[in-house]
């Protein structure tokens, strides 16, 4: 079997219309196949990768937690470090609070989407930063 990448994530929130809304302004994903499957889900991709956003359900709030302690700890994006640099800029004029971690082969941010889904932004454009 040979893979070609992560496809999509799915996530379950209180009000899919107004996630959507955020993650195409502030993260700027693009949403599609609306006219395939209609309100749900909606798919919002950022390059060849997707977040499918459905309505939270009584059933998908028992999802979060998992038998034996596993969990969901962030979904990360990439960027190359001049739209990396541009992410920490916008979100700092958005006031939306974030952490930055240097993991020396990649830069990392790391914030909240509305519903506390943890993010991440990172980099392995290092390069690039030495130079700027």
């Amino acid at each position: 079997m040979k893979l070609e990448g992560l496809d999509h994530v799915a996530i379950s929130v209180i009000d899919p219309a107004a996630s959507a809304v955020w993650y195409a302004e502030v993260l700027g994903l693009e949403r599609r196949h609306q006219e395939a499957w209609g309100d749900f889900p909606i798919f919002m991709m950022a390059g060849s990768s997707g977040l499918a956003i459905f309505p939270q359900t009584h059933e998908s709030r028992d999802r979060v937690s998992y038998e034996g302690g596993s969990e969901f700890r962030h979904l990360a994006f990439g960027a190359d470090y001049a739209n990396f640099e541009k992410a920490r800029r916008e979100l700092a004029a958005r006031e939306i609070p974030f952490d930055f971690e240097d993991h020396q082969i990649s830069c990392s941010i790391y914030f909240d989407d509305p519903d506390g889904f943890h993010l991440e932004i990172t980099t392995y454009d290092l390069a690039e930063r030495k130079r700027a």
